[in-house]
């Protein structure tokens, strides 16, 4: 079991990161171990010394034949569809969290720059960033019988660290890591964290959207005790940030997704397998397992319509989403393959009449699968019906005759033209 307790006050986003693959608990309290990254509330002291860093344990995770079924949430976005379209080519997501470690075989070759605003190192010491950037990108590998694949198998990544473990009490530095981002290029931006709204925040994000960043953010974790004291979770209630709530295996919004903030969208976010230290863990619940499959998504928008705006491509994802179904679902599930592929007004309001998608493709329905045991019997009957009109034919010809002679036997008469 990893790491400690995540401290961030009422805006703690919390998690388990179980290393076996049995489903987790329904609620992540902030005591629990394997936390997400998150920003304190406290304010950031103007001159501080930075304290040695700390021994990075890389985290293990476990073999890849330890997934012994397609994921859930694989399954349930089907957004191997959408890659008949685009796996994301030719997009950079950063992903502003605890690190990512390079070096795990469905990540290599795919981080292009790393930045470490914690001073510390770019490696993931924690697990939870390599967790994220493995949901977003992870490379197709079911040719080796690696059953997990990420959403967009070929975007580039930007490695922006901001906690060198379960928290940070200098609440600039999540603000420095987004920028970073945003300047070096990233088209979509990932923060699976949630911090105090503070104007370092705000001005980071607003960085971001000048260089048309999208950024996707974790709508926060609340646990049962706290629920109905939770507060507002950011960067995720920020106007033009994509905010992201989890759901279960059912569709249903999970217990621990915090109600207080803004949501756009929901994804999976509990019981899901992702990328660890050189391995794989499961039974992940949270919302910031949400946010990286809507950066995903967004990716291969981003990939397919390189055109579109930050705003724009929020809209897009928005109008395709599946529909609302309670509190704390915003417009619903993301839909990958309608993202991307749909007819949609991308300056349209979502949520209003119409914002619908404008076409498509037509369902056609299939003809009914023949059923050859009704077949069979069919012809069988008909064909005994058929057998038996000939019997009875055959009888009202043949026995009034037979009566008409005593039933002896009839002579044969021969032509007179050949009689000898």
């Amino acid at each position: 079991m990893r790491g400690g307790r995540i401290a961030a006050g009422a805006a703690s986003l919390a998690l388990t990161s179980a290393l076996a693959f049995a489903p987790a608990a329904a609620a992540a309290p902030a005591d629990r171990p394997g936390a997400a990254p998150t920003a304190s509330k406290k304010p950031a002291r103007q001159k501080t010394q930075r304290a040695p860093a700390p021994k990075c344990n890389k985290q293990i995770g476990q073999p890849a034949s330890a997934i012994t079924v397609e994921p859930w949430a694989q399954r349930r976005l089907d957004f191997e569809e959408a890659w008949r379209i685009t796996r994301g080519r030719g997009v950079t997501v950063a992903v502003v969290d605890s690190g990512i470690n390079a070096n795990h075989p469905q990540l290599k070759g795919k981080v292009a720059a790393s930045f470490d605003a914690s001073g510390t190192t770019p490696d993931d010491c924690l697990g939870h960033g390599t967790e994220v950037a493995g949901i977003i990108a992870a490379a197709d590998m079911r040719g080796r019988n690696v059953p997990f694949v990420g959403v967009a198998p070929q975007v580039k990544l930007l490695n922006a660290k901001f906690a060198s473990g379960e928290s940070t009490q200098d609440n600039t530095l999540l603000a420095k890591a987004i920028t970073w981002a945003a300047e070096h290029g990233a088209k979509v931006i990932n923060v699976s964290s949630a911090a105090p709204d503070t104007a370092a925040l705000r001005e980071a994000v607003r960085t971001a959207q000048r260089h048309d960043a999208l950024i996707v953010a974790a709508a926060g974790n609340v646990a049962q005790d706290q629920r109905g004291k939770e507060s507002a979770a950011y960067p995720a209630s920020y106007k033009g940030v994509l905010s992201v709530a989890a759901v279960d295996e059912a569709g249903t919004i999970s217990g621990f997704s915090n109600h207080k903030t803004r949501i756009d969208v929901s994804a999976p976010g509990q019981n899901v397998i992702s990328t660890l230290g050189d391995g794989y863990a499961g039974g992940l619940q949270g919302t910031s397992f949400g946010a990286p499959f809507a950066s995903g998504v967004a990716a291969l928008v981003r990939a397919r319509h390189p055109k579109l705006t930050y705003q724009q491509v929020i809209n897009r994802i928005l109008i395709t989403a599946e529909g609302g179904n309670g509190q704390g679902s915003g417009h619903g599930m993301i839909s990958p393959l309608q993202a991307v592929s749909a007819l949609v007004d991308p300056d349209a309001t979502p949520g209003a009449a119409d914002a619908r998608p404008l076409g498509g493709a037509v369902p056609i329905a299939k003809p009914e699968p023949v059923d050859h045991r009704t077949r069979t019997i069919g012809l069988a009957v008909a064909g005994g019906a058929l057998a038996l009109a000939l019997v009875v034919a055959f009888a009202g010809a043949v026995i009034p005759r037979g009566r008409r002679r005593g039933w002896r036997p009839g002579r044969a008469v021969i032509p007179a033209e050949e009689r000898d």
